[in-house]
């Protein structure tokens, strides 16, 4: 089990409900992401999280990080399990509010060696539980690559509060030359 923060008087921190508290997740907001969703088989059942907090940690060996929010229900059920991380296309934002809390049409599985994980994703990643840390009012999951793979496509994204696109042909550098 991973132990929750405290403060200088060793009580546990809480969530800081101040506006100086609802600026700052406004600022995290500038910073464009991609959107994943995390799936895993728990205890009782198939579980998928809507993930804007992903990034890769190391090539050698292949680790991948994602922060899991420790209110989300399946929080949990997530340490120690085998993962995938499946990156969504811009076609996809349906699957991502699936998984955030507002279910539509149950989505595709696909019956991973590793994990199970969805179907028709622009890419996924297969992991093994390498550890988790503390991260104050999420836990940090590291996880070991041990399959991957990607379509063609334009990707989901998250920035500002609404999701958008980012188009697979973004043109590089060249154009400054």
């Amino acid at each position: 089990m991973i132990a929750k923060p405290r403060n200088h008087t060793g009580d546990v921190q809480g969530r800081d409900m101040s506006p100086r508290a609802g600026h700052f997740r406004g600022g995290l907001g500038r910073f464009a992401t991609g959107v994943a969703i995390v799936t895993f088989d728990g205890v009782t059942k198939r579980h998928g999280i809507t993930v804007n907090s992903f990034t890769s940690v190391s090539m050698d060996p292949p680790l991948v990080l994602v922060s899991i929010a420790r209110a989300a229900r399946a929080h949990d059920e997530l340490a120690g399990r085998p993962f995938a991380v499946n990156i969504l296309g811009a076609e996809q934002r349906q699957l991502a509010m699936h998984f955030a809390g507002r279910p539509g049409p149950e989505p595709l599985w696909v019956e991973g060696g590793t994990a199970p994980r969805l179907s028709n994703v622009l890419a996924y990643f297969a992991c093994k539980p390498w550890a988790a840390y503390d991260g104050g009012d999420h836990t940090l999951y590291i996880g070991e690559v041990v399959d991957f793979n990607y379509r063609n496509g334009d990707a989901l994204a998250f920035a500002n509060g609404s999701f958008t696109t980012i188009p697979e042909s973004q043109l590089g550098m060249e154009d400054l030359l």
